[in-house]
C-alpha cells in the first residue's frame, strides 16, 4: 500500500464508500428538508449548490480530514509564498502574483517578482491604448483593424476561450483572429481575410522556437512581405511575448514590443500573464483587468476561508471521492450559455495537464487512480446526444451545470427555457426514474404484461448521478476570473491529495521532441534506424507522397 492507500482517513472512507453505495440521494432529499439549504456555498460571485453529491455529512467530515492528513493547506501556503512546489523543474509556481493585487511582496530566490508584474502589466495596457486609439499605425500609416493571435496549448486556449466568453465585451475597433493549429490551411485562412498594412501579428513563445507557433509566425512574417512590407516594417506588425529576446529582436520585433514570460508561470496557467495580451486587445484593459481581479478574489478565498467553506477545497474533495471511491473515470462540464462554450475544453488542458501522472513526487507508482477525463459541451445541445450515457450508462460520471441568471440580449422566453432544461437535467440525474414509475406510465397502451415489463426496464433510469449546479448573476470579466481560477485551485487540491507534481507535464515535452527528430526525417535530415519500424514506413509513405512530380 501506498502512503496515501495506508493512511487511516483513506480506510475511513474506504468504509464510508461501500455504505453509501447502497443510499440513494432520493431518499436523502426526502428525509432531510434542509439539505439542500444546508448543502451549498457562495463566493466571489458564484452560487454553488452541490447537494446532488453522493456525501452525507459523515463522508465530507472524513474528506476534509484527509486533507488535512495530507497537509492541504501548508502546500498551498508554500505555492503562494513562492517555494519551489515545481519538484521536478526546481521551479516556483506563482501565476497567482500575475492577479495580485495586494501589497505585499512575493519573492522568488529572494527576488520581489511583484514591481516586474506591475510593469509588464502596465505596458500591456498602454500598449492596448495606443492600439484602440489608433497611436499605433501600420508601416504605411493605417491603424491596426485585425491582430493575428499565434500560440499553442496555454497561449492559444486561455487567451481564445476567454475572449469568446466575454464576447459581449469586445471592442469594435479591431477584431481578433487566434491561430495555434500547425496545419497550414488555418493560418492560410486566417491570413486571407485581413489586410497586411491594417495587420498586428502578436506571437506567444515562452522559448521563441515552439514548433508550431514559430512556423505559423514564419508563413505570418512570408505573407507579410510578399505583399509589399520589408523586413524594416515588422518592427510595426509583429509583437512577441517570450524570454527569448535575442531571437526575437532577431526575427525583426522591436525590443519595446516584447513583452516577458517567466519561468514560473507554467503554459496553461499563463493567460494571467502577458500572454493574456490579446484578450486586453479584444475587451479593452480593463475588462482584462476584471479577469484579474476576479482571479485574485478566489485566489483571497481560497487562502482565507476554512475549509468546510472553500469552494476549490470542497470541489476537488469531491473529485478524489468519486475518482478514487467510486472508480468515476471522467468528469463533465455542462455549461449553459453559448459564449462560454469553450470552458470545458480549457479545463480539459488544465486538469488533464497537471493530474494526468503516474508517479508520486517522490517517483513511486501511485496504487490509486489520479486524473480523470475532463470533457463537455454547452447546454442543450448535449442533452441530445451524450447525456443518454450519463443518464443510463453503467458508470458514474460527475457533472458540473453552470448557469448565468442573466444574458445579454436576454429572451426571457430563451433564457427560461435554456433554465429549465439546465435545472430539469440535475433534477433527472439526481431522482432518475424507477422501474414501477415506468411499468405505471405504459398503462392503457395496449401492451401486454410481459411487454410493459419489457420496455419499462429500457426506460428506467436509476439517478443517483452526481452533480454540482453552479449560478452567477452574469458572466462579467471577474466573474470569469473568479470561476477559471477556481478550477485552477481545485486541479492543485487534487494533485496534493494525490501527492503528485501538478506543474509539469513531461508527456507533452517527449510529444514535442518526438516531433521534432520525425520533422527531421521527414525532411531527410535523419537516419531512417533513429525510428521503429512502423514510424520508418509512414515517414516513407509521407515523402513519396510528397515528392517532386
Amino acid at each position: 500500500m501506498s502512503a496515501l492507500t495506508s493512511l487511516p482517513e483513506w480506510q475511513t472512507l474506504t468504509n464510508l464508500a461501500s455504505a453509501i453505495k447502497n443510499a440513494h440521494m432520493r431518499d436523502w432529499f426526502a428525509s432531510d428538508a434542509n439539505r439542500a439549504e444546508s448543502m451549498q456555498l457562495e463566493a466571489c460571485g458564484l452560487f454553488l449548490d452541490y447537494s446532488k453529491n453522493r456525501v452525507n455529512e459523515d463522508a465530507l467530515s472524513a474528506l476534509f480530514d484527509l486533507a488535512r492528513a495530507c497537509k492541504l493547506e501548508d502546500v498551498r501556503d508554500a505555492m503562494f509564498n513562492g517555494e519551489q512546489i515545481n519538484s521536478t523543474e526546481g521551479r516556483a509556481v506563482l501565476h497567482t502574483a500575475l492577479r495580485s493585487f495586494s501589497d505585499r511582496q512575493i519573492m522568488v530566490d529572494g527576488k520581489d517578482v511583484m514591481p516586474e508584474v506591475r510593469a509588464t502589466l502596465s505596458k500591456i495596457e498602454a500598449f492596448t491604448a495606443s492600439v484602440h486609439s489608433g497611436e499605433h499605425k501600420g508601416y504605411t500609416g493605417k491603424p491596426v483593424k485585425d491582430i493575428v493571435a499565434i500560440g499553442i496549448g496555454g497561449s492559444f486556449l486561455g487567451p481564445k476561450i476567454m475572449t469568446e466568453a466575454l464576447k459581449p465585451h469586445t471592442v469594435d475597433s479591431v477584431k481578433v483572429h487566434f491561430v495555434a493549429n500547425v496545419d497550414g490551411c488555418h493560418i492560410h485562412d486566417v491570413l486571407s481575410k485581413v489586410d497586411f498594412e491594417e495587420t498586428l501579428v502578436v506571437m506567444s513563445s515562452k522559448s521563441f522556437s515552439t514548433q508550431e507557433t514559430l512556423q505559423n509566425t514564419l508563413t505570418a512574417k512570408d505573407w507579410f512581405l510578399k505583399s509589399g512590407g520589408t523586413q524594416e516594417d515588422i518592427a510595426k506588425h509583429f509583437v512577441a511575448v517570450s524570454s527569448n529576446v535575442k531571437a526575437a529582436t532577431e526575427f525583426g520585433i522591436s525590443e519595446d514590443n516584447i513583452f516577458p514570460m517567466w519561468d514560473w508561470v507554467g503554459g496553461r496557467y499563463s493567460l494571467w500573464s502577458a500572454i493574456g495580451l490579446p484578450i486586453s486587445l479584444a475587451l479593452g484593459f480593463e475588462n482584462f483587468k476584471g479577469l484579474l481581479e476576479g482571479a485574485f478574489d478566489m485566489d483571497t478565498h481560497f487562502t482565507s476561508a476554512p475549509l468546510e467553506q472553500n469552494m476549490p477545497v470542497l470541489l476537488g474533495l469531491l473529485g478524489v471521492w468519486y475518482r478514487n471511491f467510486f472508480d468515476a473515470q471522467s468528469h463533465v462540464l455542462l455549461p449553459y450559455y453559448h459564449y462560454l462554450r469553450g470552458l470545458p475544453a480549457y479545463v480539459q488542458q488544465l486538469d488533464m495537464e497537471s493530474n494526468g501522472k503516474q508517479v508520486t513526487q517522490e517517483g513511486e507508482d501511485v496504487d490509486y487512480p489520479t486524473g480523470p477525463i475532463i470533457w463537455g459541451s454547452e447546454g442543450t445541445n448535449g442533452q441530445h446526444s451524450f447525456h443518454q450515457l450519463i443518464h443510463q450508462g453503467s458508470g458514474v460520471i460527475p457533472a458540473d451545470f453552470m448557469l448565468p441568471l442573466h444574458v445579454p440580449n436576454q429572451d426571457e422566453t430563451h433564457h427560461a427555457m435554456l433554465a429549465s432544461n439546465c435545472f430539469g437535467q440535475t433534477q433527472a440525474l439526481m431522482q432518475g426514474k424507477t422501474f414501477d414509475e415506468c411499468y405505471a406510465d405504459l398503462d392503457g397502451k395496449g401492451l401486454n404484461d410481459a411487454e410493459r415489463k419489457r420496455l419499462a426496464a429500457h426506460k428506467t433510469m436509476p439517478g443517483n448521478k452526481p452533480s454540482n449546479t453552479f449560478l452567477f448573476e452574469s458572466l462579467t470579466p471577474k466573474t470569469l476570473g473568479a470561476l477559471v481560477a477556481m478550477y485552477e485551485h481545485k486541479v492543485f487540491v487534487q494533485g496534493v491529495i494525490w501527492n503528485l507534481n501538478s506543474f509539469d507535464q513531461w508527456g507533452v515535452e517527449l510529444g514535442k521532441e518526438l516531433g521534432n527528430q520525425v520533422l527531421a526525417g521527414i525532411q531527410g535530415e535523419a537516419k531512417e534506424d533513429n525510428f521503429d519500424a512502423s514510424t520508418q514506413q509512414l515517414i516513407a509513405r509521407f515523402r513519396a507522397a510528397n515528392a517532386p512530380k
